[in-house]
C-alpha cells in the first residue's frame, strides 16, 4: 500500500506539472508577435482572407478556448475548418503545421527514432563510463589513476559539445576516414549502418556527459566508503568487490539516477547541437526548423512534447528511487 500511494502521488504530481507547463507554454506562444494566420493568408492578404484563415486555424477564439481545444485534441483529436476543406488531426494531436501541411504528431513521430537512438545509446555509454571511472577514482584515491580520471573529467566538462563533435568529425571522419560524419540510417534498413552512423555522436555525447558522472560518483563513493555499514561489511570478511558493489554502490547510485533521469529526459527532447553538427533529422533539428520558419503550431507542439518527455523521465527516476531506497516509498503518506 505504501508503494502504491508513493506511485500514485508521483503520478498525480506529474499530471499537475504537465498541466502547468502546457498552460504556461501555450500562453507564452500566444504572446509572441508572429501570427500563424498571417503567414498562411497568402498574397495579397486582405482583412477578409486573414479572418478566414484565423477562423480555419482556430485563432479567432479566446485564448482559454484555444487552450482547451488544444488539450482536448491531445486525447480525442480535432478538426480545423469545416466542410470539404476541413483538416482532421487524429489523437494524440499536438497541433497542425499549416506550412508543412502535416499534423505535428506525424512530424514528431518521424523524428523520434533518430533522437531516441542518439539519446539511449549515448546515455548507456556515459552512465557506464562515468560510474566506472568515478568508482575507480574513489577506490584508488590519491593515486595516478585518480588524478588521471579527474583530469579526464575536467577536460570533458570544459569542452563544448559542438567543439568535440567538430574535432571528432575532423579526426575520425576526414583524417582517418573511420566512421561516417553525417546522416542517419534507420535500424529497419540496416542495423549495422544504423550503429556505424551513431558511433561518433554517441562517443561525443558520452565523453562530455560521463565527465560529470565521474566527478559525482567519485565524491559520493568516497563518502560512502567512510560509512559505518561499509566498515561492518568489511569486518564481516566480505571481499572488496562485494563491499563496493553490494553495499556502497547502491547508495551512490541514488543521486546519479536523479541526474541521469534529467539528462536523458532533456536529450529525448532533442539533442539540438549534436543533431545539427552531425546533420541528423531528429527533434532538435525539427525544433530549429520551426523557429527558422516561424511555424508556431509546430514549435508549440515540439516544445510541449519535449516537456512531456522530461516530466516522464523524472517520474521514472522517482520510481527507481523507490526501488533503490525503499525508505523513500515508506515516507509517502
Amino acid at each position: 500500500m505504501r508503494t502504491a500511494r508513493f506511485l500514485a502521488g508521483r503520478l498525480a504530481g506529474m499530471v499537475v506539472v504537465l498541466v502547468v507547463i502546457s498552460l504556461v507554454t501555450y500562453a507564452l506562444f500566444l504572446l509572441l508577435p508572429s501570427d500563424p494566420a498571417q503567414m498562411s493568408c497568402g498574397r495579397p492578404c486582405t482583412p477578409e482572407n486573414l479572418a478566414i484563415a484565423s477562423e480555419f486555424m482556430g485563432f479567432d477564439q479566446p485564448w482559454w478556448r484555444q487552450y482547451l481545444e488544444f488539450v482536448a485534441g491531445i486525447f480525442q483529436g480535432r478538426s480545423f475548418g469545416s466542410g470539404p476543406a476541413a483538416v482532421h488531426c487524429s489523437a494524440p494531436c499536438f497541433g497542425y503545421s499549416f506550412q508543412l501541411n502535416q499534423p505535428v504528431t506525424q512530424l514528431i513521430w518521424a523524428r523520434i527514432p533518430v533522437t531516441f537512438s542518439i539519446a539511449v545509446g549515448a546515455a548507456v555509454l556515459w552512465l557506464v563510463l562515468g560510474v566506472a571511472l568515478g568508482v575507480l577514482a574513489a577506490v584508488r584515491q590519491g593515486t595516478l589513476v585518480d588524478r588521471s580520471a579527474m583530469a579526464f573529467a575536467v577536460a570533458g566538462v570544459s569542452a563544448p559539445v559542438y567543439l568535440l563533435g567538430l574535432l571528432g568529425i575532423l579526426l575520425f571522419g576526414f583524417t582517418l576516414d573511420m566512421v561516417p560524419v553525417s546522416g542517419y540510417v534507420p535500424f529497419s534498413e540496416s542495423p549495422l549502418d544504423w550503429l556505424w552512423h551513431l558511433v561518433l555522436p554517441w562517443c561525443v555525447l558520452a565523453l562530455f556527459t560521463s565527465a560529470v558522472y565521474a566527478r559525482l560518483t567519485r565524491g559520493q563513493m568516497i563518502e560512502a566508503l567512510e560509512e559505518d555499514y561499509v566498515r561492518t561489511a568489511r569486518a564481516k570478511g566480505l571481499s572488496e568487490p562485494k563491499v563496493i558493489g553490494r553495499h556502497a554502490l547502491r547508495n551512490v547510485l541514488i543521486p546519479v539516477v536523479t541526474v541521469f533521469g534529467s539528462d536523458v529526459g532533456q536529450l529525448l527532447g532533442g539533442a539540438i547541437i549534436t543533431e545539427r553538427v552531425f546533420s541528423m533529422p531528429g527533434l532538435g533539428s525539427l525544433l530549429l526548423s520551426a523557429v527558422g520558419q516561424g511555424d508556431l503550431p509546430l514549435l508549440l507542439g515540439v516544445v510541449l512534447f519535449a516537456a512531456f518527455l522530461v516530466v516522464l523521465a523524472n517520474f521514472a527516476v522517482d520510481v527507481v528511487y523507490g526501488l533503490l531506497d525503499p525508505r523513500v516509498a515508506q515516507t509517502q503518506r
